[in-house]
């Protein structure tokens, strides 16, 4: 063998041990933090089981994330086709022949295993998305393009409303739009999608507040680069969805008037349907600074938080290691994102930029709603908390991402 084709022969060698570490030790470090607190929720329960059951689900997952880590481009590309194709059978399959829990029909059963479809969907999205418009010559602020990627949105997203699983069919909706914004749709457009949900919350708490929101947000549209005639067009839908959210209000069934009420005021309803997030509240306050040590919060071992093991799970680090628990995880989020957001803009792929960054949007919405829930300033969705909730489907899925952004690291560095 000549000195030259040596060279090349180690200099390949070298390249296959490329690997995103950074990333994988802020994962684990998040997943072991997961691990403890769904162990301390549920140690004296009845259902302890169901830590050994999540320690299952992350085994099987750091084995997908491995095997997607090191997988070529185009067998990743092909999957998207295969992933998403999947999730829509199955989330049409779920609709008759699917588990109901806390009436939402969203799981399947198989062989004594509950499997979320509606999970699977979220990486089928991002990545036939990403693959479509990684397209030579496919343009997201074509009026073709746009109604193609609408549809791929649509087809999973309105199943999963008929479940109904709004939590799971709104990170659809905000991954479709960090896509949108990664690949430079209109900015206007997006901001105004994202804007009405808070106009709408403002105006059911009180003139005033709908007043002040609506001069914000409107004031922000006015220096967002657009022809004139679109953003009075935005303040108009502003001031209607303003007017017509407490309209709309009046004429919900009680049940889902309970539910926007414990939003905006837990306390309307504390032995009801603000019991939840007012215990947890109680919880993540009660923890102080440092917190009262590791299997010793009362909140958590008394089990004042029904489920804390999913939906209010940051409750427990924070009780028991107070505010420098939850901000060491909170931090580790962070970074995570952070880690996704620097993949998407060095990433020399199209393909890649897009997964990276729609992984990151939906991260970013996963930690914000679920640390909203905990601490009573975000709507009560059964959005997990990445690595944390407890969820075997949301666990897998979370770490086949990892994967994903671990290989697209290493086709960075390859270039």
């Amino acid at each position: 063998m000549s000195t030259e084709s040596l060279n090349l022969h180690l200099d390949d060698r070298s390249r296959g041990l490329i690997f995103d570490y950074k990333t994988l030790m802020i994962t684990l470090s998040l997943v072991t933090i997961g691990l403890m607190s769904i162990y301390s929720s549920t140690a004296t329960e009845t259902s302890a089981q169901l830590f050994n059951k999540q320690l299952i689900s992350t085994g099987i997952g750091l084995s997908i994330m491995l095997v997607v880590a090191f997988l070529p481009k185009k067998v990743i590309k092909l999957s998207s086709f295969i992933i998403y194709g999947l999730s829509v059978v199955l989330l049409a399959a779920v609709l008759i022949v699917g588990k109901a829990v806390y009436g939402t029909k969203g799981w399947l059963v198989v062989s004594g295993l509950s499997i979320q479809p509606a999970e699977m969907a979220k990486l089928g999205l991002i990545m036939i998305v990403a693959s479509w418009l990684s397209k030579p010559k496919t343009d997201i602020t074509n009026i073709k393009d746009f109604i193609i990627g609408s549809l791929l949105l649509l087809m999973p997203l309105g199943l999963i409303v008929m479940q109904p699983d709004i939590g799971s069919a709104s990170v659809l909706g905000i991954i479709f739009l960090g896509i949108l914004f990664w690949s430079g749709f209109n900015l206007l457009f997006i901001f105004m999608v994202v804007s009405i949900p808070i106009i709408i919350v403002a105006s059911l708490n009180g003139e005033i507040v709908f007043a002040v929101v609506a001069s914000l947000l409107s004031l922000i549209s006015l220096f967002i680069r657009s022809r004139i005639w679109a953003k009075l067009t935005v303040i108009g839908i502003f001031v209607v969805a303003g007017f017509a959210a407490p309209i709309v209000y009046d004429n919900l069934e009680p049940h889902q008037k309970s539910r926007i009420d414990t939003f905006i005021d837990p306390s309307s309803n504390p032995l009801g349907s603000g019991y939840n997030v007012i215990q947890s509240q109680t919880a993540v306050g009660s923890g102080g600074v440092w917190g009262k040590g590791y299997l010793k919060g009362t909140q958590t071992q008394l089990r004042y938080v029904p489920m804390q093991w999913t939906d209010f799970i940051f409750s427990v680090p924070t009780e028991e290691f107070g505010l420098v628990g939850g901000v060491v995880v909170i931090l580790l989020h962070v970074l995570l994102i952070y880690r996704c957001l620097r993949l998407a803009i060095q990433s020399t792929d199209p393909f890649y930029s897009i997964i990276a960054f729609s992984i990151g949007a939906m991260f970013f919405y996963h930690i914000l709603i679920n640390i909203g829930m905990a601490i009573g300033v975000m709507p009560v969705m059964g959005i997990p908390l990445p690595f944390m909730s407890y969820g075997g489907t949301n666990m897998i899925l979370n770490l086949f991402l990892i994967g994903l952004l671990i290989n697209i690291y290493r086709d960075k560095e390859k270039v």
